[in-house]
Protein backbone atom coordinates (compact mmCIF):
# COMPACT_ATOMS: atom_id res chain seq x y z
CA UNK A 1 0.00 0.00 0.00
CA UNK A 2 1.32 3.46 -0.84
CA UNK A 3 2.24 5.63 2.14
CA UNK A 4 0.02 8.25 3.70
CA UNK A 5 0.84 11.86 2.85
CA UNK A 6 -0.33 14.68 5.09
CA UNK A 7 -2.14 17.27 2.97
CA UNK A 8 -3.57 19.47 5.73
CA UNK A 9 -2.77 19.57 9.44
CA UNK A 10 -4.80 22.35 10.99
CA UNK A 11 -5.89 21.56 14.52
CA UNK A 12 -8.11 19.80 15.29
CA UNK A 13 -8.25 18.37 11.76
CA UNK A 14 -5.74 16.17 9.99
CA UNK A 15 -6.21 15.16 6.36
CA UNK A 16 -3.98 12.50 4.91
CA UNK A 17 -3.99 11.13 1.37
CA UNK A 18 -3.05 7.98 -0.45
CA UNK A 19 -2.42 8.54 -4.15
CA UNK A 20 -4.24 6.60 -6.82
CA UNK A 21 -4.71 6.45 -10.57
CA UNK A 22 -8.52 6.54 -10.76
CA UNK A 23 -10.48 9.76 -11.13
CA UNK A 24 -12.94 8.48 -8.50
CA UNK A 25 -12.02 9.85 -5.08
CA UNK A 26 -13.04 8.45 -1.71
CA UNK A 27 -13.05 10.71 1.34
CA UNK A 28 -13.15 8.62 4.52
CA UNK A 29 -14.02 10.30 7.80
CA UNK A 30 -12.73 8.75 11.02
CA UNK A 31 -14.92 7.72 13.91
CA UNK A 32 -14.13 8.62 17.53
CA UNK A 33 -11.39 6.01 17.85
CA UNK A 34 -10.43 3.99 20.89
CA UNK A 35 -7.70 6.04 22.56
CA UNK A 36 -8.81 9.43 23.85
CA UNK A 37 -5.20 10.57 24.12
CA UNK A 38 -4.52 10.21 20.38
CA UNK A 39 -6.08 11.44 17.19
CA UNK A 40 -8.39 8.80 15.67
CA UNK A 41 -6.84 6.46 13.11
CA UNK A 42 -7.91 6.56 9.47
CA UNK A 43 -10.92 4.36 8.70
CA UNK A 44 -11.76 2.34 5.57
CA UNK A 45 -8.18 2.44 4.24
CA UNK A 46 -8.23 -0.80 2.27
CA UNK A 47 -11.69 -0.36 0.76
CA UNK A 48 -11.18 3.34 0.01
CA UNK A 49 -8.02 2.71 -1.98
CA UNK A 50 -9.16 -0.46 -3.77
CA UNK A 51 -8.81 -0.53 -7.56
CA UNK A 52 -6.32 2.32 -7.53
CA UNK A 53 -8.65 4.96 -6.13
CA UNK A 54 -7.05 7.98 -4.49
CA UNK A 55 -8.38 8.64 -1.01
CA UNK A 56 -8.44 11.38 1.58
CA UNK A 57 -8.64 10.43 5.24
CA UNK A 58 -10.09 13.05 7.58
CA UNK A 59 -9.48 12.82 11.33
CA UNK A 60 -10.94 15.12 14.00
CA UNK A 61 -8.76 15.18 17.14
CA UNK A 62 -11.37 17.20 19.04
CA UNK A 63 -14.12 14.69 18.28
CA UNK A 64 -16.25 17.69 17.40
CA UNK A 65 -18.60 15.96 14.95
CA UNK A 66 -17.14 18.31 12.30
CA UNK A 67 -18.31 21.41 14.18
CA UNK A 68 -14.89 22.78 15.18
CA UNK A 69 -13.81 25.87 13.29
CA UNK A 70 -12.19 25.38 9.92
CA UNK A 71 -13.84 22.10 8.82
CA UNK A 72 -15.02 23.42 5.44
CA UNK A 73 -11.74 25.24 4.74
CA UNK A 74 -9.63 22.19 5.60
CA UNK A 75 -11.68 19.98 3.29
CA UNK A 76 -11.57 22.53 0.47
CA UNK A 77 -7.79 22.88 0.81
CA UNK A 78 -7.21 19.12 0.79
CA UNK A 79 -9.46 18.61 -2.23
CA UNK A 80 -7.83 21.50 -4.13
CA UNK A 81 -4.37 20.08 -3.41
CA UNK A 82 -5.40 16.69 -4.75
CA UNK A 83 -7.18 18.16 -7.78
CA UNK A 84 -4.03 20.12 -8.69
CA UNK A 85 -2.32 16.72 -9.12
CA UNK A 86 -5.04 14.73 -10.83
CA UNK A 87 -8.51 14.78 -12.28
CA UNK A 88 -11.36 14.00 -9.90
CA UNK A 89 -14.69 13.18 -11.54
CA UNK A 90 -16.71 11.63 -8.72
CA UNK A 91 -16.39 11.82 -4.94
CA UNK A 92 -17.74 9.30 -2.43
CA UNK A 93 -17.77 10.24 1.24
CA UNK A 94 -17.86 7.42 3.78
CA UNK A 95 -17.83 7.24 7.55
CA UNK A 96 -19.08 5.34 10.56
CA UNK A 97 -20.66 6.91 13.64
CA UNK A 98 -19.05 10.36 14.14
CA UNK A 99 -17.34 9.86 10.77
CA UNK A 100 -20.72 9.28 9.13
CA UNK A 101 -22.06 12.50 10.64
CA UNK A 102 -18.93 14.28 9.33
CA UNK A 103 -19.42 12.81 5.84
CA UNK A 104 -22.95 14.23 5.79
CA UNK A 105 -21.60 17.63 6.89
CA UNK A 106 -18.95 17.53 4.15
CA UNK A 107 -21.63 16.95 1.52
CA UNK A 108 -23.05 20.36 2.37
CA UNK A 109 -19.99 22.12 0.95
CA UNK A 110 -18.05 19.75 -1.33
CA UNK A 111 -19.24 18.44 -4.73
CA UNK A 112 -19.83 14.94 -3.36
CA UNK A 113 -21.59 12.43 -5.59
CA UNK A 114 -22.69 10.00 -2.86
CA UNK A 115 -22.44 9.53 0.90
CA UNK A 116 -22.33 6.16 2.63
CA UNK A 117 -23.09 6.91 6.28
CA UNK A 118 -22.90 3.91 8.61
CA UNK A 119 -24.66 4.51 11.94
CA UNK A 120 -24.63 8.30 11.85
CA UNK A 121 -26.10 10.03 14.86
CA UNK A 122 -29.06 12.28 14.15
CA UNK A 123 -28.79 14.08 17.48
CA UNK A 124 -25.33 13.35 18.96
CA UNK A 125 -25.62 15.71 21.93
CA UNK A 126 -29.11 14.70 23.00
CA UNK A 127 -29.50 14.64 26.77
CA UNK A 128 -30.95 11.12 26.55
CA UNK A 129 -27.89 9.82 24.62
CA UNK A 130 -25.14 8.69 27.04
CA UNK A 131 -22.82 6.88 24.59
CA UNK A 132 -20.53 9.80 23.63
CA UNK A 133 -21.28 12.18 26.46
CA UNK A 134 -17.59 12.80 27.25
CA UNK A 135 -17.20 14.14 23.70
CA UNK A 136 -20.60 15.70 23.06
CA UNK A 137 -21.11 17.68 26.26
CA UNK A 138 -19.58 20.75 24.60
CA UNK A 139 -21.63 20.42 21.40
CA UNK A 140 -24.78 22.50 20.92
CA UNK A 141 -27.84 20.65 22.22
CA UNK A 142 -29.59 21.59 18.98
CA UNK A 143 -27.01 19.94 16.70
CA UNK A 144 -28.63 17.50 14.27
CA UNK A 145 -27.34 15.62 11.25
CA UNK A 146 -27.60 17.45 7.97
CA UNK A 147 -29.27 15.70 5.06
CA UNK A 148 -27.90 17.64 2.09
CA UNK A 149 -29.84 17.73 -1.18
CA UNK A 150 -27.94 16.66 -4.29
CA UNK A 151 -25.70 13.74 -3.51
CA UNK A 152 -27.13 10.25 -3.23
CA UNK A 153 -27.38 9.45 0.48
CA UNK A 154 -27.19 5.95 1.91
CA UNK A 155 -27.75 5.66 5.66
CA UNK A 156 -27.27 2.31 7.40
CA UNK A 157 -28.30 1.60 10.98
CA UNK A 158 -28.49 -1.46 13.19
CA UNK A 159 -31.65 -1.15 15.24
CA UNK A 160 -30.35 -3.18 18.16
CA UNK A 161 -27.91 -0.40 19.11
CA UNK A 162 -28.98 2.64 17.10
CA UNK A 163 -32.79 2.63 16.92
CA UNK A 164 -33.17 5.81 18.97
CA UNK A 165 -30.88 7.76 16.64
CA UNK A 166 -31.92 6.02 13.40
CA UNK A 167 -35.62 6.64 13.78
CA UNK A 168 -35.07 10.41 14.09
CA UNK A 169 -33.87 10.72 10.47
CA UNK A 170 -36.75 12.06 8.38
CA UNK A 171 -37.49 10.49 5.00
CA UNK A 172 -35.98 12.45 2.14
CA UNK A 173 -35.96 12.12 -1.62
CA UNK A 174 -32.59 10.77 -2.77
CA UNK A 175 -31.88 9.14 0.60
CA UNK A 176 -31.99 5.38 1.12
CA UNK A 177 -32.19 4.54 4.81
CA UNK A 178 -31.48 0.88 5.43
CA UNK A 179 -32.38 -0.44 8.87
CA UNK A 180 -31.00 -3.76 10.08
CA UNK A 181 -32.80 -5.59 12.89
CA UNK A 182 -29.56 -6.69 14.60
Amino acid sequence: MPPFETLVNRSPYLVQAIAGRSDDLVIAFASIGHDATRIPSPDFVRSATARGRPALFVMDAARSWATAAGFDAVLAQALATLQARQKVTRILAIGASMGAFSALRAAQTLPITAVLAISPQYHPAAKWEPRWREWTQTLPQTLTAPLPQGPALYLLHGLQDDAAQALLFPPQKGCDHILFAD
